[in-house]
């Protein structure tokens, strides 16, 4: 791929992503639709899919960025539901929809089959965190989906190994990939362990906010090789290391969050952006592929497997639910209370995405005899279908579902509160710190900087008691949100006197930077409390 093609793909993705802020589509389905669009006009160049480049470079950030931001003690607390859904549905998928490929299409071999089950099994991490996020889902139910879609790829690409080592006449037997299975997990899982306290020990000995931020960088595919070099499941390597190091990020220097989080999240925008315009981009290289078979003939498969994916997910999801707590008096008694309508959104939720389409580009074109691997084409044309099914007609109606079932959004009211109680406790902890510390007189102070010392800590007490107060009637804030809006008003105003100020050489250029960049900080943080 050309280097202006490179950029162009990037921009435009990044272009689309942006309008689709403004819309109530989720961004995916128009990165896809827009993908689509494009493959079709004339002088686009031709966007191959490469699975060499996907897996390694690709996903390794894109799950480290989802793990950062999920929560350990949510995942384990989730441990049974996420761990029923991320092995076993991912296990149960592969063979259920192989095995009703291999009735259905006749020309289709039965190790061939479960390698199309095996790619088409995994929900994406990236698609269920994008919907997720945008919808507002109850948090138990959107820690199950991400937690599953963080470590289902793990199952389903060594699914697809033992699969793929059939299908090609290699040997394979089902003990074999059991025992493949259990060295790529269990292999994934140690090289994780191995590596999260070695690499948070660095980053919080490391001082310089660029040299962290760099080793930041580094760290998902420093994992993903690493575990890979010895044969273990990559992803669950970069996972493990990801959720350790994002419940102990608070250890590290401050200055290094913050660039880190703005470094992660615009790397996450991006390649998020990126990867769904690919898959809409994929369309014209599936169709040359479908050889013989006809379109018509094909699109009937697809919508098949569509729906054996969809029905199968429902057919493990409301008995891996059920089930369990009415056999277990400890699960009842440990687990909130689950009406029908949490297993028909997460059972909806199924959405695939980029890894699936990555897989079933790697699939080898010749068996071990040197024959073409049988029904590669339909393989992928099948992967491409499914993909764009989940992601148009399930990311478009999931909405909807949710607005049906009457699902509770997170009370926005109650998580103000517990954020308040919160910083109050924390702000009572400081003026106690604060106050041992001036009992010192080492760390006495002039009574004016004391003051301003504790006017800080009590600004930070009542910011957020003051989102609950009263509403102004003219402008619809609380007077927290005006206190924000006149301190960002004040800060444009002094960096309009700085940089004229430079304009007419009272001060140099490093000057005025140092100068903003003491506002930049004052200004990010009002944004963030905001946000």
């Amino acid at each position: 791929m050309e280097a202006l093609s490179l950029v162009g793909l990037v921009a435009a993705s990044a272009a689309v992503a942006g309008a689709a802020r403004r819309t109530p589509v989720p961004a995916p389905l128009l990165l896809v639709a827009a993908g689509l669009l494009a493959a079709y006009i004339p002088g686009v160049p031709d966007y191959a899919l490469d699975p060499h480049i996907v897996l390694p470079l690709i996903l390794p950030p894109l799950l480290h960025t989802a793990a950062l931001e999920s929560s350990y003690l949510d995942l384990r607390a989730n441990i049974r539901p996420v761990a029923l859904l991320s092995f076993g549905y991912t296990l149960f998928a592969t063979l259920a929809v192989g095995w009703l490929a291999y009735l259905l299409i006749p020309q289709l071999p039965l190790t061939a089959a479960l390698v199309l089950g095996a790619v088409v099994a995994p929900p994406d991490a990236v698609a269920a965190t994008a919907i997720a996020r945008r919808l507002g889902l109850p948090h138990r139910i959107t820690t199950i989906l991400q937690g599953e879609s963080l470590i289902n790829d793990a199952t389903a690409i060594t699914a697809y190994r033992v699969a793929v080592a059939a299908a090609v006449g290699e040997a394979a037997s089902w003990l074999g990939g059991v025992g493949e299975f259990a060295v790529a997990a269990l292999g994934g899982v140690a090289v994780g362990l191995l590596l999260m306290v070695p690499l948070h020990w660095l980053r919080t000995r490391l001082k310089e906010p660029l040299l962290q931020n760099t080793l930041s960088l580094l760290i998902p595919f420093v994992a993903y090789a690493a575990a890979e070099q010895v044969h273990a499941s990559g992803v669950l390597a970069v996972v493990v290391v990801a959720l350790y190091l994002g419940h102990r990020a608070w250890q590290v220097d401050f200055a290094t969050r913050l660039q880190e989080a703005a470094v992660w999240k615009m790397v996450a925008f991006l390649l998020e952006s990126v990867v769904f315009a690919l898959i809409g981009l994929q369309l014209p290289y599936v169709l040359r592929g479908l050889g013989d078979y006809g379109v018509a003939q094909a699109l009937a498969y697809a919508v098949a497997i569509f729906v054996f994916v969809v029905v199968v997910r429902f057919v493990w999801v409301f008995p891996a639910t059920f089930l369990p707590r009415r056999l277990s008096s400890r699960i009842r008694a440990r687990e909130p209370e689950v009406t029908w309508k949490a297993p028909v959104v997460v059972g909806w939720a199924g959405i695939r995405g980029v890894v699936s389409l990555a897989i079933a580009f790697s699939i080898p074109l010749t068996t071990a005899s040197g024959e073409p691997f049988p029904s590669r084409n339909l393989v992928l044309f099948l992967t491409f279908t499914t993909v764009i099914g989940t992601l148009v007609v399930q990311g478009l109606t999931l909405p909807a579902l949710i607005r049906a079932l009457g699902l509770p959004r997170p009370d926005a009211y109650a998580q103000t509160l517990a954020e308040a109680e919160a910083q109050n406790r924390a702000s009572e902890a400081a003026d106690r710190r604060l106050d041992e510390l001036l009992a010192d007189e080492r760390n006495a102070l002039p009574g004016p900087l004391e003051d301003r010392l504790r006017t800080v800590m009590e600004r930070r007490r009542n910011a957020v008691w003051e989102r609950l107060g009263a509403v102004n009637e003219r402008t619809g804030e609380s007077a927290d949100e005006t206190y924000r809006r006149l301190a960002r008003e004040m800060i444009g105003a002094e960096r309009a006197v700085f940089v004229h100020l430079r304009d007419e050489r009272r001060i140099d250029d490093e000057m005025m930077r140092t100068l903003l960049f003491r506002l930049d900080l004052e200004e990010a943080a009002a944004y963030r409390e905001e946000d």
